[in-house]
């Protein structure tokens, strides 16, 4: 399994050189590839600003820094962003315990998953006018942060699970509270993604074995999307996604029903999925733009879904190897770029491809 030592090689070449040969770079991680990537989280996580806060301000003592209101999560230039980059460290630490960073990143989650820093990102949850703070798409990233950690078996995984708990126990309480009022789901390329988030918090509900939660999420999921037909998936990408609403969808489908069902679904949604032309990868024309390189995130997470829905198909399925294949295009398009030197970019990056390469794993082996 492992990024051969031509990834990380080309990682470090400039973008214009990396252009050329995008078939040469390797679709699986390794230390050197988890390098590169804890490298790119580390530093923004303490970075505070340039900052894009989410806040509604009841009055003019919460004219306060990121810091002051976020003591956990206030790098990476929005919350979410940093949650996520919170993720992608303890991901890469529980694979690779001898990564060269291992101990930097220790430092950080120390630092940053104590009790009264959390106590502080609940208290902000609870306060008036909060009700839609990073809904759904940053509850989505803590509960799958929350996952990560509850699934990782050590001393040290095992306290800062219980140091997020809280907040994972307040996001659950909203996503619980939530959902059931939300009569239509988003269905976008960018943060309000209802598939998308339901799919981090399906992942979260079965590896805490919230049973409330699986079963709501789980019901939610087919009263959305279970008699969808056709999905207008010629029409995407949009010049600012970087989630396909019509893959997240069937990922996320693919996760709840069984093979069998799920097989004759998505035959019915996408049933020309595997038409020639219809899913090239996204051109991204500036990577400095905070929008347009969100189009790197998307060839990142088309791939990640259509591992995930190869993987549901089974080994069997005709679709798959012409899936794998379009999706290892995508991965490779934008992997290159991911260490493009500009913040818009790197500060949330390095998590889409992590979060894509796993998959990839996983339906590889």
């Amino acid at each position: 399994m492992g990024v051969c030592g031509s990834m990380a090689l080309l990682w470090t070449i400039p973008a214009v050189v990396l252009q050329a040969a995008p078939q040469d770079v390797e679709l699986a991680l390794d230390v050197a590839g988890a390098s590169h990537f804890a490298k790119l989280a580390l530093k923004c996580v303490r970075q505070e600003y340039p900052n894009k806060l989410d806040h509604v301000m009841n009055g003019a003592a919460e004219v306060q820094s990121p810091k002051v209101l976020h003591p956990a999560f206030y790098g990476c230039f929005d919350w979410h962003s940093s949650v996520h980059g919170h993720w992608m460290l303890v991901k890469v630490l529980r694979d690779f315990p001898d990564l060269p960073e291992a101990k930097e990143i220790r430092a950080v989650l120390e630092e940053h998953l104590t009790p009264a820093r959390i106590a502080s990102e609940v208290a902000y949850f609870t306060q008036p006018n909060r009700k839609s703070f990073e809904r759904t798409y940053g509850w989505a990233w803590l509960l799958k942060l929350a996952a990560e950690l509850r699934a990782w078996d050590s001393p040290e995984g095992r306290r800062w699970s219980t140091h997020l708990q809280p907040l994972a126990n307040r996001v659950t309480g909203a996503f619980l509270d939530f959902l059931p009022r939300q009569t239509y789901p988003i269905r976008t390329g960018v943060h309000p993604n209802t598939a998308f988030s339901l799919s981090l918090a399906l992942d979260y509900a079965r590896t805490a074995k919230d049973s409330r939660l699986e079963t709501l999420i789980c019901e939610r999921t087919r009263t959305y999307f279970g008699v969808d037909r056709n999905g207008p998936i010629a029409w995407e990408p949009g010049g600012e996604d970087f989630l396909s609403a019509c893959l997240e969808e069937s990922a996320l489908m693919a996760k709840v029903l069984p093979k069998s069902e799920f097989r004759v679904w998505v035959t019915a949604f996408l049933p020309e999925l595997l038409k020639d032309g219809l899913l090239v990868p996204a051109k991204v024309s500036d990577r400095t733009d905070p929008k347009i390189v969100h189009l790197d995130g998307l060839n990142l997470s088309r791939a990640r879904c259509l591992y995930a829905i190869s993987t549901a198909l089974g080994s069997k399925d005709l679709r798959r190897e012409a899936l794998l294949r379009t999706a290892d295009v995508h991965a490779r398009a934008s992997l290159p770029f991911i260490a493009s030197g500009g913040y818009e970019g790197e500060h949330w990056l390095g998590s889409f491809a992590v979060h894509m390469l796993d998959a990839r794993r996983v339906v590889r082996n």
